[in-house]
């Protein structure tokens, strides 16, 4: 699943393990999402929009 993490997390100058810290999570989970290899739990997307302050479809597309 394609998503813009990455493009969003840099706007807001957040750094990947920030964004983690923040999501209860590992920086590599984080690295795994935005190259696509992993697909976070519905949890973590409503965590990763809240954080990045947008909503889970701006955040992936299909």
């Amino acid at each position: 699943m394609k998503n813009n993490i990455g493009k969003l997390r840099k706007e807001k100058n957040i750094t990947q393990l920030e964004l983690a810290t923040l999501c209860n999570v590992t920086r590599q989970t984080i690295n795994a999402i935005e190259n696509e290899k992993y697909d976070p739990t519905l949890k973590l997307a409503f965590d990763l929009a809240r954080v990045l302050d947008t909503t889970v479809d701006e955040l992936f597309t299909p």
